[in-house]
């Protein structure tokens, strides 16, 4: 009964759904990037069989939300000149 459930489980992700690893080597990351984006629920569609994450096919990666323009640099020594 077990093994039936992970073949059902295996052909529905094969039809439309893909792997951690596939969508990191298609976006250019690394797999755990892929795996804090779908904790985050930032890539839609996403969902979640045992320990492993199903990601749509046709999912788009989302926008890198990090910081690069430098505006944070240097934060700490700005903010103590101004204080004093």
């Amino acid at each position: 009964m077990v093994m039936l459930f992970y073949k059902v489980v295996r052909l529905i992700m094969i039809e439309r759904y893909t792997t951690v690893a596939e969508i990191a080597k298609k976006w250019g990351v690394k797999p755990r990037t892929v795996q804090i984006m779908c904790a985050e629920g930032r890539i839609v569609g996403v969902t979640k069989f045992g320990r492993a994450w199903a990601i749509p096919v046709d999912a788009d990666k989302p926008k890198d939300n990090r910081i690069i323009t430098g505006e944070y640099k240097d934060w700490r020594k700005i903010q103590k000149n101004s204080e004093e």
